[in-house]
């Protein structure tokens, strides 16, 4: 929620640090420092970024877990496009309800496409540590609702994307460029 300040791990920030190096996520940056041992163990290893987290790796700065829902929600998008989805939104919720901080609306042209979306996008918040609260829809695929708490991912079909406007619905909500 809005305001939140609990530390998480990286999520999707995968690529190969440097130690020193600085990179930025959710427009913030960050530096990571490694110690010797920790050098002598990724070079060893090759581990990501998530990996050194865990093995007492000093962050400069964590990210909130607004900034990680952010990022998880762009990748999201990024996956939708991927999968050739049409008319990808996010929307910022956060100071319109708090209830959720995103949405993440797509349409897909079929049943197929539509299970599809739902599943690819769940691999990848599954492969993130979140845990899927809720999904509906899925049987019938007109409006798939996937609920990861702060973030939530619709996919529709066309007709029931026109009928709903949730964009129209939240139009106070600001919206999130997330294309690369």
């Amino acid at each position: 929620m809005e305001g939140e300040d609990k530390p998480g791990g990286l999520g999707g920030f995968e690529s190969r640090m440097e130690n020193g190096e600085s990179r930025e996520l959710c427009g913030v940056s960050y530096v990571f420092l490694l110690t010797d041992s920790q050098a002598a163990v990724r070079a060893a290893r090759g581990n990501p970024v998530e990996e050194l987290l865990n093995e007492t790796m000093t962050v400069a700065e964590q990210p909130t877990r607004v900034q990680l829902t952010r990022a998880q929600a762009i990748q999201c998008a990024r996956i939708a496009e991927d999968n050739k989805a049409k008319d990808i939104v996010i929307l910022d919720l956060r100071g319109v309800t708090p209830i959720f901080d995103f949405f993440v609306l797509m349409t897909g042209s079929s049943r197929r496409q539509i299970h599809t979306l739902a599943e690819e996008i769940d691999a990848y918040l599954r492969s993130e540590g979140e845990i899927r609260e809720n999904i509906q829809g899925y049987q019938a695929s007109r409006w798939v609702v996937q609920d990861y708490g702060d973030l939530v991912v619709h996919v529709f079909d066309k007709e029931s994307r026109e009928y709903y406007a949730l964009e129209d619905l939240w139009a106070d909500a600001k919206r999130v460029e997330w294309r690369r």
